[in-house]
């Protein structure tokens, strides 16, 4: 029998195997035996139509959105570029023109 690995978030040699998934039950991480490090800390950001979202890219509004504080709206089909992806509900920080700096939930926009 080999020895199993040691949780590669906090090193916890505690380490359990359950089916196909090892498990840390100090930090509760969750990975396969293959899967790197870096691939499990990284953000992921899907748009509507679920492809991967990545800071830069160019996206469209697919609903009217009201904008907080204000009696104006950010129309259907309004393109904006990502300025960076952020963890939580409104995940998108951008720019639209003619309103200002935002933040959009990924769920109202698809990848142009």
């Amino acid at each position: 029998m080999s020895a199993l690995p040691n949780c590669p978030k906090c090193d916890s040699s505690y380490v359990y195997l359950d089916g196909a998934l090892f498990i840390c039950p100090e930090c509760a991480h969750e990975w396969a035996e293959g899967e790197s490090n870096a691939d499990s800390d990284a953000l992921v950001v899907k748009d509507a139509n679920g492809n991967s979202l990545e800071a830069g890219d160019s996206v469209t509004l697919i609903k009217d959105l009201k904008v907080k504080g204000s009696s104006s709206t950010a129309k259907i089909g309004t393109k904006v570029k990502i300025n960076r992806l952020l963890e939580g509900d409104h995940n998108i920080d951008c720019r639209i023109d003619g309103i200002g700096a935002m933040l959009l939930k990924s769920e109202f926009v698809k990848k142009a």
